[in-house]
Formats: structure tokens, C-alpha cells, sequence
């Protein structure tokens, strides 16, 4: 909770935002707001129903809220601190679901829930991902859910088969009559427990897809633990597990039903008078599902966003995500492997076991998720539970309790007391993986990509003083995608109403960004002159004025002195205006060994002359201030900088000279 309300500035992917708070924010209160090319009306591929209930209804009570804190207190909260910490203010709750699931089963099982539920609390997927708003928590957290209800299915309908069978038993070898109507009374008595969670655990199902399609990945496994559960007894046979599919079937259909109108009506497929008329057929539903799986079967749309080895989740996502557990969990996998090959059935988790529906729940999505060809380390994090469940008591006890291998050797031997008995591994497993989770927590929480809503904010406050005459123009580069609800930009879009005086209007767009990826400096320059052409011709035909700014990495300060000295820009004037620290690009990463100055200087012009020079560094001498100076040069590169860059106005001597200049004047023309 401290960390939702400090807040996070981590910015760990784009779609954190662009897939939830982004659009709803955009929505709710009418502002200014990217709708990226998964929500296009078109072919819409991500449902919006779920983030409905999650968000928009809550924002609906967050609004009223404002309205009478604005009212009482004269304090207007809906600002870009809000936008951000809300939603994930209520991620978070709900991510508290995945410790009480955790806690539930671990008590169903007699497991131990203290080391469990300390693993879980400390593990930086939790801290990071469980407090921004991505479709991957919601995800992680319907999948803990479901674990939870198959597995409490799974007990009871074990105990339950035993007791019938037991009572069978009795039944058979009583001698009296009034002995068998008491045994026979006693297993009528006994609970029905072959529809256990029936509706809600098909429902959960349902949610899942809608939400993520890959949830059905994760959630097959464990349908089919809870189809398969007391097979193999008498009480349980071929008919009940068809019997079960069937109607897990059908009662998944009201929440499909619910989610497709839902849908239908927010893309407007659907709409009231189209209700009200009973003009409706086929046409007039989306089901998002399906239009998602339909792009992801297409490899060069996939490609677009990245192509990755099949071995990523594997080798560098598995790791990454759970440290030493996501290594100790795959080497458990392997070993798994080997015994089934051997024919060591024995020494296989039993299939109707919590060992058994854990470790399917783990590796059947792993293995199907490592075919797809774009492969991100949030797309595993539903693995979490069964993870922790299985392998989270190793961080007390070590990787091995007692000497694992068959044969007796003095290396082996060796191997085991000095690195995998309990004694050896137990405090330095602890010990590594709280380290990892905090190093973790501050890079993807606090560094990554931390300067972006810091930038949003500064442009917060600079959009509100402004004069109305004029425009807003940012360049962004080797950074992420900047969300325009922080702006806290009142939408040019839809049509306003104006509560005192009456009036309904539209907004006129006066804050353009334009955001160029991993762009060369040299050609970002050339789109900068090329706005800022259009910008002067907009100043003199219809008198607006503009102020242009550039915001880039302090870790390309140099790269873009020398990109201006290139193109010898001698018309342009830009100054530093502000450095959010801290900042890191994995897009512009730091170089230890670069020689830029510690100050980030624009290169000084002299007035009369056409070129320009720039701070030059001395040649390095080994000694303590040189050491200081590159310290503090790679720390100064951990920002993002803030350049505005203005127009040189000369008189008409300068400009006869600039003229001179025949490059620079075709450019500037």
C-alpha cells in the first residue's frame, strides 16, 4: 500500500497503461487520450468490460468525492497524482486475493502458510506487478482464484469418496438389518460434491478469456484437475466426468453472454434504439476473443511487436521473475522428466494431487507460452501461486532436506554437504533472493522509465499557464510512450458542458506530441526543423504562438550536441530546461565509460559567425578528479532531460549573413 501511495514512478511497459487506465481515464472524465490500435472500432481485440466494473464505476464515486472536497474544502483532487494512484490503489486490493487464496490452501492441505505467504510479500512481482494496472495482475489473480476452488474441490470430493467407500464397505459386511439402515442412512447424509463450485469457477473462466485469451492456457490444466477429480474410485466414473464438462459448459454461458453485450454496446455494434427497434442480429455482437486469437495466429503482425527465441521464458524470464525459486522450479521440472522417461511412475506426484495440479498448473502454460514467438516476463507471472506453493519452503530448508542422489560418491557427497544440504544453502538462498526482490522492486519500481510521468506533471502545470494563443508542441525520443490522461488535458474530441453559464463547446487542441521511438538523432533533428516550419507559418497566418520542446535521455545529452553541430544548426537557440531524475532508457542505456561533461551544455554559438563550438573535455589524466568526474557523469546520464528549442530573431544585417548559409536557409525556408 506505501508503495502505491508514494507513488511507484517505475514505468515498466506501456501497456500498464495504454490497455486500462489510459482509455478509462479518457472516457470517464473527458480528457485528452490515446486510443492505441487493440480498441479501434474496427476490429476491437480487448474487452472493456472488466475494466468497467474494476475502474469506471469506481471513478464514478471518485468523481462525486471530488465534487464535494472541491466544494467544502476548495481542493480539486482529480489531477495527475490521482489518475495514476487510483487505479492502482484498487489493482492492488484485489491482489490481495492471491495471499488469501494462498493462505486458504495452505490450510485445506495442512501446508505451512507463515514461509508461503512471506514469499509472496516479498517477491517483487507482488510489488511491482501486483500495484500497476496491468491485465497480467488481473490475470495472476483469476488464476489463484481458480487454484483455490479446484483445490478445495478436490479435498472435499476425496474425503467424501472415502468416507462413501468406507461406509460401502461396512455396508457389505454388516449382519443385521438395523446395522445396514444406519450405515445406509450415514451415506445418504453425505454431501454432493460432484458440482462444487460449478457456476463460479465457469464464470472465473469466462472473466479470464475476456480479459487475457491466454488465460485459457493457464486455466485448461486445472478445469480438467477439477473434471478429473475422484476418477478411478467407484463413486466417481466416465458418466460423472462427462456429466461435469457438460454442465461446466453451460454455465459458463450467462457470463459469456454478459461480456459480449457488454462489449457490443461500448463499440457501439449494439446500441439502444437498435434494442428498442429489435433491429438485431449477429452482426450487432464482438466477441474480442476471438478477433485477438485471429491477430495472433498472423506471425507478421506478432512480429511487429518483437521476436524472441522460443527458449526465453525458459532461460531469462523464468530467472527474472522468481529468482532463485524459478530456477530451483525448473530443475525440479527436469528431474521430473528423467523419472517419467525412466518409468519411475512411483516417484510422479500422484495425478489427483495438490503436488500434481500445481506443478500442471506451472508447466503445461509454460510449455505452450514458450511456442509463441514474442515472449514478455509479465506473461508468466500467474505462475506465482503454483510456484510459491511448491517450492517456497526451500528458502528455510535449502535445495535439498536429505542426500538426493542414488549412487554414493565423494564428489556427489562433496556437492551435497557444502551446497545443497540444509545447513549450507538455507541462509545464503534466503539471503540472495531478498536482495534480488529489492534490487528488482527499485529498478522496475522507482528507475525504469521513471521520468515519464514526472514529464506528464511538468506539462500538467505548464498547459495551465499558458496564454490561450498558444501551442504546446514536445518531441519525445528513446523513451516510453507519454499517457496524455496525466496532462490532465480536457478532450478536443467531445463536446463539453460548461455548468455556469450553460453552454456546450469543443476544446481546441493546443498540446501536440510527437513521439518518435528509437529514432537517429540526426534524423529526429530533421523533424523537429520540420515542426517548427509549420509552427512559424501557423504564427504568421494566424498569429498562434508555439513553444517546441525536446525530451530525450541525459544519457544522448552528447549525442545530440554533436547531432546539432552536424547539421550546424546555427538558427536554432535551445536551453535545458529541467532533468526528472531518476530516469533509465534501456533504449539509450548509460555508457560507464563516456566522456560527456557532467553539465549537459547546448553548444555556445558565437553570435557572429555562422559555426559553432562546444565544451570539449580535456584529455583524461588518471587521478582522483578524473575518477569523480566519470562517477559523476554516468549518475547525471540516469535522467531525462528537457530541452526547449527556440528560433534565433535577427535583424536584417544577421540575416543578409545567415542567407550565407545556404543549407541552413533552405532548411529554415
Amino acid at each position: 500500500m506505501v508503495l502505491v501511495f508514494i507513488p511507484q514512478l517505475g514505468y515498466v511497459h506501456p501497456d500498464e497503461h495504454f490497455q486500462s487506465v489510459e482509455i478509462i481515464n479518457g472516457d470517464h472524465f473527458q480528457l485528452e487520450h490515446v486510443r492505441t490500435w487493440e480498441f479501434n472500432n474496427t476490429m476491437p481485440m480487448r474487452s472493456m468490460t472488466l475494466q468497467f466494473l474494476l475502474l469506471r464505476i469506481p471513478c464514478s464515486v471518485l468523481e462525486v468525492v471530488a465534487v464535494y472536497i472541491k466544494y467544502y474544502f476548495r481542493k480539486d483532487i482529480l489531477w495527475s497524482y490521482t489518475f495514476l494512484v487510483f487505479p492502482r490503489l484498487i489493482y492492488c486490493i484485489v491482489s490481495y486475493l492471491n495471499d488469501w487464496s494462498l493462505y486458504k490452501v495452505c490450510r485445506l492441505y495442512g501446508l505451512k502458510h507463515e514461509i508461503r505467504l512471506l514469499t509472496m510479500g516479498s517477491s517483487w512481482v507482488m510489488l511491482v506487478f501486483g500495484t500497476h494496472t496491468f491485465s497480467n495482475t488481473i490475470e495472476m489473480t483469476l488464476c489463484s482464484l481458480l487454484l483455490y476452488f479446484v483445490a478445495e474441490c478436490m479435498i472435499t470430493t476425496n474425503t467424501l469418496v472415502y468416507k462413501k467407500e468406507y461406509l460401502e464397505e461396512k455396508y457389505d459386511k454388516a449382519s443385521s438389518i438395523g446395522e445396514r439402515v444406519k450405515i445406509w442412512k450415514l451415506k445418504n447424509s453425505l454431501p454432493s460434491h460432484n458440482f462444487n463450485r460449478l457456476f463460479i469457477m465457469a464464470s472465473l473462466c469466462v472473466t479470464g478469456v475476456f480479459n487475457r485469451p491466454t488465460f485459457f492456457l493457464f486455466g485448461a490444466p486445472m478445469v480438467f484437475f477439477w473434471l478429473l477429480r475422484g476418477m478411478g474410485s467407484k463413486a466417481v466414473t466416465f458418466v460423472h466426468f462427462h456429466l461435469r464438462m457438460l454442465l461446466f459448459c453451460l454455465s459458463a454461458i450467462p457470463a459469456t453472454v454478459f461480456f459480449i453485450i457488454c462489449d457490443s454496446l461500448y463499440y457501439r455494434y449494439l446500441t439502444a434504439g437498435e434494442i428498442h427497434m429489435m433491429n438485431v442480429d449477429i452482426n450487432n455482437f464482438i466477441f474480442t476473443p476471438w478477433n485477438f486469437i485471429k491477430y495472433n495466429l498472423d506471425s507478421g503482425k506478432t512480429a511487429q511487436h518483437g521476436l524472441h527465441p522460443r527458449y526465453i521464458h525458459l532461460l531469462i524470464n523464468m530467472p527474472l521473475l522468481y529468482g532463485v525459486l524459478g530456477v530451483i522450479a525448473l530443475a525440479t521440472f527436469g528431474q521430473l522428466m528423467i523419472r517419467f522417461f525412466r518409468g519411475e511412475y512411483q516417484a510422479l506426484p500422484r495425478v489427483q494431487s495438490i503436488a500434481g495440479l500445481m506443478s500442471a498448473s506451472m508447466f503445461v502454460p509454460l510449455f505452450f507460452l514458450s511456442l509463441i514467438n514474442h515472449q514478455e516476463p509479465r506473461f508468466l507471472i500467474p505462475l506465482s501461486f503454483p510456484i510459491i506453493i511448491l517450492h517456497a519452503p526451500k528458502l528455510m530448508t535449502g535445495f535439498c532436506s536429505q542426500y538426493p542422489f542414488r549412487s554414493e560418491h565423494s564428489l556427489l557427497r562433496w556437492l551435497y554437504q557444502n551446497i545443497l544440504c540444509t545447513k549450507a544453502s538455507s541462509k545464503q538462498i534466503l539471503r540472495f533472493w531478498y536482495i534480488a526482490n529489492i534490487l528488482l522492486t527499485v529498478f522496475f519500481g522507482f528507475i525504469h522509465q521513471a521520468g515519464v510521468f514526472p514529464l506528464a506533471q511538468h506539462f500538467e502545470q505548464a498547459v495551465k499557464m499558458k496564454p490561450d494563443n498558444q501551442h504546446l508542441h514536445l518531441i519525445t525520443s528513446h523513451m516510453y510512450s507519454l499517457p496524455l490522461t496525466f496532462i490532465n488535458l480536457p478532450s478536443s474530441q467531445q463536446i463539453h458542458f460548461n455548468r455556469e453559464t450553460g453552454q456546450r463547446f469543443k476544446r481546441l487542441k493546443d498540446f501536440y506530441v510527437y513521439e518518435y521511438g528509437n529514432l537517429d538523432l540526426g534524423q529526429l533533428l530533421e523533424k523537429l526543423i520540420l515542426i517548427t516550419s509549420n509552427c512559424e507559418v501557423k504564427k504568421e497566418a494566424k498569429k498562434l504562438h508555439y513553444r517546441t520542446f525536446l525530451a530525450i535521455p541525459t544519457s544522448l545529452s552528447g549525442d545530440l550536441n554533436y547531432a546539432l553541430s552536424q547539421i550546424n544548426a546555427t538558427f536554432f537557440q535551445y536551453d535545458l530546461k529541467r532533468i526528472f531524475y531518476p530516469h533509465l532508457s534501456t533504449e539509450a542505456f548509460p555508457n560507464a565509460f563516456a566522456r560527456h561533461p557532467c553539465k549537459i551544455d547546448p553548444p555556445h554559438w558565437i553570435n557572429e559567425n555562422l559555426e559553432g563550438t562546444c565544451f570539449i573535455e580535456q584529455d583524461p589524466a588518471l587521478n582522483f578528479a578524473y575518477i569523480m568526474q566519470q562517477f559523476s557523469s554516468f549518475v547525471h546520464q540516469f535522467g531525462l532531460a528537457l530541452y526547449e528549442f527556440k528560433l534565433k530573431r535577427w535583424n536584417n544585417v544577421k540575416l543578409e549573413k545567415f542567407k550565407k548559409n545556404e543549407k541552413c536557409y533552405v532548411q529554415i525556408k
